[in-house]
């Protein structure tokens, strides 16, 4: 049986599996861990022309490179990315996680945060809205939702 990988990239190792890899493999793992409890991305928007346009946040298994593998996420840029139009930011549905995003844009227009496909619940940053939000994924199978966790709410 082959290893197999959870919704945030950790490889499960199947026992007798990737010999003389472990140790490897393992660190891999740990560096995941570390960056799904902390880390920090500055997501660019794809910012082509006017209109609606999404950008995809993604997990790549058994990889550092995932960007919804973040717990920390800017989108736009440290001094805010200009914007000319309504934008789309997407996770894969099976993703459950917390997030604390920060809508770092120029612009009055919007930005939404959803899931890949499903009529789920999503969150987006109105025109002026360039703050903070906490945010939970909740990796439903069937109709994945993104809630905006609100404090006495």
């Amino acid at each position: 049986m082959a290893s197999s990988y959870t919704a945030l990239g950790v490889e499960l190792m199947v026992t007798g599996e990737n010999a003389g890899t472990w140790g490897t493999k393992t660190n891999t793992n740990l560096q995941l861990f570390e960056q799904i409890s902390g880390g920090y991305l500055v997501q660019t928007l794809n910012a082509g022309g006017t209109g609606v346009n999404t950008t995809a946040l993604d997990v790549d298994d058994g990889a550092l490179t995932g960007t919804a593998c973040n717990r920390v996420i800017i989108l736009g840029a440290e001094s805010a990315q200009a914007i000319a139009g309504n934008k789309i930011v997407t996770i894969p549905n099976d993703v459950e996680n917390f997030y604390f995003i920060k809508n770092s844009t120029s612009g009055s227009y919007t930005v939404q945060l959803k899931t890949e496909t499903g009529s789920g619940n999503t969150v987006t940053w109105a025109t002026g809205d360039k703050g903070w939000k906490i945010i939970y994924a909740d990796g439903a199978a069937s109709n994945p939702n993104i809630v905006e966790i609100v404090a006495g709410g």
